[in-house]
């Protein structure tokens, strides 16, 4: 009996260790919630780090805005310390804000639209406001980039780590889940915050940020089989009544309300709440990455035993992240693009600048989408990247702007133009495939206008009709008849028909035919001969016209780099003869630009300029005139600080300036300006071309505002003793 005791109490003892065992070999599974909001998810980071470093195995992540950015990355197989690292890379701001690089813009945007403060779509004959400032674009173009290693996984549950996130429906206000999908466009969706990014399309609905219905998707996670839920909580406390005195901090404080509806109760769900401080900082706080960071890895850090104490239930640890690298180069074997329905597949083609047969870098590709966007007739470029033994497959899905028309608005102010107000009138794919209308009309004190139509073609050869008119009226220096002074009116109404092709988005080569028109008279001398008006051109002229522009320039105005390239030939072959005394003559003028920022604040900007008539030009109208100061000045006036307007003049002329311009505070620069010309008509002077040169020096301040450029400059020379104040408000058009 007492034998038989002993085996049972054995048994049982065995049996209770083997329980014991059983349960303490139990491989639990985490589940880890990121929440939405903004720059506060840098925090995520922080406490990313505190979980690798405790050694806790995470199993499924669910993610809502910055929360669904920072865990698609982790769980498609980046590490924490990968991820802090490419975060410090990034500039949001401009990511936040579609900003693409000068140099993406087609060269016919150059030429002829960076001039409008203001632009609002037309749509069915009415004036309306964007969805949003961004249309999310680069959003969309970097987590492309960064996720391209697992863009073949449709199924965020075969993701290295299983995923989803959480956009809102913005028809019926109620909760997207997504799991499935082209991830980097489901993560888009996700932060598609209102106002700031417009809404996205997935499976035929209109998506925006998850905040708004459940920023913090506990129950979620759990459906998904985690045992033990860990949340890091990015909310700030609501603002009292004293901080609520602007439009935007109430409208967010009853976003808030939404939100926050229930998230008492997904508080009590989980497990391991973390709740980074977060009241000291905003959605747009990108400046204050470290500081966030180290915030949650603070607040991680309380619970470090208790993420001790979860890792030794993982018996099955995961090996170290490992990731395939993108391949550096691809040979694109084919091109598929969807959705290109007003642009030929050769226009989409040229302006990425990539060709089937052709080997790429992945840069270049990166570079190409963002030309694309630049163009600004798609408001969604998605690409994938296919890749086998025998080279890439390059998918393009577009999502073509649905608003064709604008209308744009500038108004500007200088010494020469005086008050000028621009409307314009824009309209694309109006009579053909891939081209663009554009017409400006400017009243004010001299009457303007501009109308450009542009069939743009990219690489190949391009075609375009432009019209200008163009008046002002200014005083002059005479010095005949005993009179010093008289007010010259001008007038020049130019048309032109060209072909244009560009070279890899820098140079521009163009040919065509002018029809020109000059009208400059003076009402100063009527009392001398008699008439009304005195006419020194009123002559009409058909020219070919050619020219080669090269631009690289960072910025139109107030440049830091980049270098600029205008040679420009005209040779007018026929005239109307106002004088009866006109012989074919052709003129070649050109200018180089070059410019290099010190220090990121002092910029060395370096403009060099020569013009030479061939033939005998008898029109003293059309030789070439310097003095004054401005960035639209026509024909053969060329500004020239220390002299007034039309003060030299001359069948030939050279002229360089240096100007040094320090940004003592961001957009607002010191400058100073030294420059030095020859002109007259025997230029080249047997070779002295140095001697007899006018100088002339200008000191300003200049501010670069979202109206244009805002400049006051004050010029002498010490030749004629003059000074001379001028100023300029907004946008040269």
């Amino acid at each position: 009996m007492k034998k038989g005791l002993t085996l049972l109490l054995i048994f049982c003892t065995l049996l209770v260790f083997s329980q014991e065992d059983t349960i303490v070999q139990k491989d639990v599974k985490v589940g880890l919630v990121l929440s939405g909001g903004g720059a506060k998810g840098f925090a995520h980071v922080g406490v990313l780090k505190v979980l690798e470093e405790a050694g806790v195995r995470v199993d499924y992540i669910g993610g809502t805005s910055m929360g669904a950015i920072v865990g698609a990355m982790y769980a498609s197989g980046y590490s924490a310390k990968e991820i802090d690292s490419l975060i410090r890379t990034f500039d949001f701001d401009k990511i936040m804000q579609d900003d693409l690089p000068r140099k993406s813009k087609p060269f016919y945007e150059k030429q002829i639209g960076e001039k409008y403060a203001i632009t609002f779509p037309l749509k069915k004959g009415k004036i309306t406001i964007p969805k949003a400032v961004s249309k999310g674009q680069n959003v969309l173009n970097l987590t492309t980039e960064l996720l391209q290693h697992v863009d073949t996984i449709t199924d965020f549950n075969k993701l290295p780590i299983p995923f989803f996130c959480i956009a809102t429906n913005l028809e019926t206000g109620k909760q997207v889940k997504l799991n499935s999908g082209f991830l980097p466009k489901a993560v888009q969706a996700s932060g598609a915050f209102p106002t700031l990014l417009e809404p996205v399309e997935i499976d035929g609905k209109l998506l925006i940020d998850g905040g708004v219905i459940n920023n913090f998707p506990i129950e979620e996670i759990i459906e998904m089989g985690a045992d033990i839920v860990i949340g890091i909580d990015l909310r700030s406390d609501y603002d009292e009544k004293d901080e609520l005195d602007s439009a935007v901090k109430i409208v967010n404080q009853i976003i808030s309300f939404q939100m926050y509806g229930n998230h008492d109760e997904r508080v009590k769900k989980t497990d391991v709440y973390i709740h980074p401080d977060m009241n000291k900082y905003t959605v747009t706080s990108f400046d204050k990455l470290e500081e966030i960071e180290e915030i949650g890895g603070i607040a991680a850090r309380k619970y470090f035993d208790k993420f001790l104490e979860i890792a030794k239930q993982q018996s099955i640890k995961r090996p170290p992240f490992t990731r395939k690298d993108q391949e550096n180069e691809l040979y694109i074997k084919s091109i598929l693009i969807k959705g290109n329905q007003d642009y030929t597949r050769s226009y989409v083609k040229g302006k990425m600048k990539i060709e089937e047969g052709q080997t790429i870098l992945f840069s270049e590709l990166v570079e190409g989408i963002n030309n694309l966007t630049a163009t600004g007739n798609f408001t969604n470029i998605q690409y994938k990247i296919d890749t086998d033994e025998s080279g890439s497959v390059l998918s393009l899905k577009l999502k073509q702007n649905d608003v064709s028309t604008y209308v744009k608005f500038a108004a500007h102010y200088d010494n020469l133009y005086k008050t000028s107000v621009l409307s314009n009138l824009t309209t694309k794919h109006l009579l053909s495939k891939n081209d663009v209308l554009s017409a400006d009309f400017v009243l004010g004190d001299n009457l303007r206008y501009d109308l450009n139509y542009f069939i743009d073609n990219g690489t190949y050869w391009s075609f375009g009709l432009k019209s200008r008119l163009n008046t002002f009226e200014t005083a002059i220096d005479y010095n005949q008849d005993n009179i010093s002074r008289i007010n010259l009116e001008y007038k020049d109404n130019t048309n032109q028909v060209y072909f244009q092709t560009v070279f890899n988005r820098k140079f521009a080569l163009g040919i065509g035919a002018e029809h020109k028109h000059i009208s400059a008279y003076t009402k100063t001398l009527q009392t001398l001969n008699g008439q009304e008006k005195t006419f020194f051109d009123k002559s009409d002229y058909g020219n070919f016209i050619s020219y080669l522009k090269f631009d690289t320039y960072d910025k139109k105005y107030f440049q830091k780099e980049g270098a600029y390239v205008d040679i420009d030939f005209k040779w007018y072959l026929l005239s109307s003869d106002f004088n009866n005394n006109f012989n074919s003559f052709s003129q070649l003028k050109g200018e180089i630009g070059y410019a290099y920022t010190f220090f990121d604040k002092l910029t060395a900007h370096f403009i060099s300029e020569a013009g030479i008539t061939i033939g005998e030009n008898q029109n003293a109208i059309l030789d070439y005139q310097l003095g004054g100061y401005g960035e639209n000045l026509i024909n053969t006036l060329i500004p020239f600080y220390g002299y007034d307007y039309i003060s030299l003049s001359g069948d030939g002329f050279l002229k360089s300036a240096m100007t040094l311009r320090y940004e003592f505070a961001e957009d607002h620069y010191l400058m100073t300006t030294a420059n030095a010309a020859r002109i007259g008509n025997d230029f080249f002077n047997e070779g002295r071309i140095f001697e007899d040169t006018k100088l002339g020096y200008a000191a300003g301040y200049g501010f670069d505002s979202f109206m244009g450029p805002i400049e006051v400059n004050y010029t002498w020379s010490p030749d004629t003793k003059k000074k001379y104040w001028y100023f300029n408000l907004g946008y040269w058009f």
